[in-house]
């Protein structure tokens, strides 16, 4: 067995008066991955930024080549061989991707920078991930999945030693998601140590050789990957057995509550007409890029569009999100971060936007707020070590219950939830899904995009299918299942739904 090449050793660390970790002992071996899991606030993120120079432990040590060493930064780790992929891009937007992949480290010819050198190199890290960008392009223009290329191609550039990859696949389809993976496989064999966390346990038992479990920022298992299952796995992160993640399906009543009739986004929907009925989940799945969100933003105004739009059977104005709101219909973006929150605000703040005219008494009723942000941390489960911290300072799971209850305090009938539980660990999987259910079964009606298969056919009683922009199937009841949405989804239309 190799000696690590770098550890943690009884690291605790506190912000504040909140201690995060508490005693964690940790290792990376050469030519392994090593998977770090657990729910959303056990302690994974603080616990990567330590090894990685971006945090310094508050008690403990960093060990690297069985010697204690302190990083003054994380550029300072990445000169030792240690590289970090965030789970937030740590890109500069306006920037072009040649210029991101050597931001800090330019080569020259002469005094002049040397940009066919960096585009031929940038290519070669791209097409080693099966990603034609044009490495000339400007990051802001690029979708989120290309973002994350460039961020994991910036990272192979860097010849790490170690390279510690925070949920890489959170929004990469199931292509790039394989692609990725074989490059994993590669750097293991080169020697490279890997930590690699990720909610998804499928591919957990698929790349780790060893795998540790943190709960409540306590190290509560390490051990051997082969033989663990994906079930031991959810049951160690949440401290309880997990055998129904999804409730058992609300039946919809007959009332159709959202009407929508050839509606097009120019360049991106056409022709999309669909119903919701009350009481209803209704799943919109397909391949990233599909035009399932770009759809649902036309749908609430947040996009030009034609076409018609009716809830609860009167028109919906087109292009005004105040009218959707006002009509009982909100949608939950995909991007709690960038779209869905204010993260350098607090809590409450954040919480009461939506509805601020019911706080507003010329000025802002403050202890109404503290109020509404007490109910809803105790309606949501959210956890929070101040209630006067930012945001930001959530986990991913902790953000997104932030946001569900932002949504619900608008008191709407009909929601739009995009990507429900993208970069969330299962046991917080399993309470929104208990949430969403509780909404149908109090005469709410949802929506839910979803790019993961089992949570649409989990919850959903009806799905519609898109690709290139259209809906192109719909499957109800018994026969929702992976391989017909997938038959719609690849364009295989001559297969009856029913098959």
């Amino acid at each position: 067995m190799s000696e690590p090449v770098l550890a943690i050793r009884q690291v605790s660390r506190s912000f504040g008066p909140v201690q995060v970790l508490h005693g964690v002992d940790f290792d990376l071996r050469p030519g392994e991955v090593h998977a770090l899991i657990g729910e959303n606030g056990a302690g994974k993120s603080t616990t990567m930024k330590i090894l990685s120079g971006f945090l310094a432990p508050t008690e403990g040590e960093v060990v690297l080549d069985g010697q204690p060493v302190r990083f003054a930064s994380s550029r300072e780790a990445e000169r030792a061989g240690i590289v970090m992929i965030h789970q937030e891009f740590n890109l500069a937007q306006q920037l072009t991707v040649e210029q991101n992949i050597f931001l800090g480290r330019e080569l020259k010819r002469g005094p002049f920078l040397d940009h066919a050198a960096m585009q031929a190199e940038s290519r070669r890290l791209l097409e080693r991930l099966h990603c034609a960008i044009d490495p000339r392009e400007v990051i802001s223009n690029l979708s989120v999945p290309n973002r994350q290329m460039v961020e994991i191609a910036k990272a192979l550039g860097l010849n790490a030693r170690v390279l510690i990859m925070d949920e890489p696949t959170a929004v990469l389809t199931h292509r790039e998601t394989d692609t990725l993976l074989e490059q994993i496989d590669r750097l293991r064999a080169a020697g490279a140590a890997i930590l690699y966390t990720s909610h998804k346990l499928d591919e957990i038992a698929r790349i780790a050789d060893r795998v540790t479990v943190l709960r409540d920022g306590r190290r509560v298992l390490t051990t051997e990957a082969k033989g663990l299952t994906e079930d031991a796995m959810a049951e160690a992160m949440v401290g309880r057995e997990l055998s129904d993640l999804f409730p058992p399906k609300h039946q919809p009543g007959a009332e159709v509550v959202l009407e929508v009739k050839h509606l097009t986004v120019p360049g991106l929907v056409t022709d999309a007409s669909f119903t919701l009925r009350k009481g209803e989940v209704l799943g919109f799945a397909g391949l990233v890029g599909s035009g399932r969100t770009e759809l649902m933003e036309g749908v609430v105004g947040l996009r030009e569009a034609t076409g018609e739009v009716a809830v609860k059977g009167k028109p919906l104005p087109r292009g005004s999100v105040m009218a959707a709101l006002q009509a009982g219909l909100v949608y939950l973006t995909e991007d709690r971060k960038e779209k869905g929150l204010l993260l350098g605000k607090p809590l409450d703040e954040n919480l009461t936007l939506l509805a601020l005219d019911r706080f507003t008494r010329g000025l802002i009723d403050k202890p109404a707020e503290a109020r509404a942000l007490d109910k809803a941390i105790g309606d949501f489960d959210i956890r929070v070590g101040d209630k006067s911290m930012n945001a930001g300072n959530l986990s991913g799971g902790n953000q997104q219950k932030l946001l569900l209850a932002k949504t619900m305090l608008a008191e709407p009938d009909i929601v739009i939830i995009d990507e429900p539980t993208r970069g969330i660990d299962i046991g917080t999987k399993q309470q929104i899904y208990s949430f969403i259910n509780r909404l149908v079964a109090e005469g709410k009606s949802v929506i839910v995009i979803s790019s993961e298969m089992p949570e649409v056919i989990g919850l959903a009683t009806r799905v519609m299918v898109m690709a290139s922009g259209r809906i192109v199937g719909e499957v109800e009841g018994e026969a929702i299942s992976e391989q017909t949405i997938v038959r719609y989804a690849m364009g295989m239309t001559n297969q009856k739904a029913s098959a």
